[in-house]
């Protein structure tokens, strides 16, 4: 009975482990920074610039990814918010309204979209 016990207990904490990794890998923004300047069409001047703010954004959710699951989902929208704000001041309108499209798509698909 106690090794039964034992088993079952291992078998949940996998599960929960599993979910947890799995958890945390949705909030890893990293991009290829190469691909998504071809995307944006980014000047050498914006590249620097958008890598800068998007490595903070990634820092940022990552954080959000460890943080309590209360707090989660208010950690994700401020990083979102500042990296909307941050991003609008390097791109012109088509590149920002571009980057907007990928973001949202990148979180949606992720489960991770906050309401405004």
């Amino acid at each position: 009975m106690t090794v039964a016990l034992l088993s079952m207990t291992m078998t949940f904490a996998e599960n929960e482990n599993t979910k947890n990794v799995t958890n945390v890998e949705a909030y890893d923004m990293s991009v290829n920074m190469r691909k998504l300047s071809v995307a944006l069409g980014l000047t050498t001047d914006q590249m620097e610039a958008v890598e800068n703010i998007h490595n903070t954004f990634n820092a940022e959710m990552q954080m959000a990814a460890h943080a309590e699951e209360n707090d989660r989902q208010e950690r994700v929208k401020k990083a979102v918010e500042r990296d909307v704000k941050w991003m609008h001041y390097v791109l012109n309108d088509k590149q920002y309204r571009t980057y907007l499209t990928l973001l949202n798509t990148t979180l949606n698909n992720r489960g991770l979209n906050v309401s405004k």
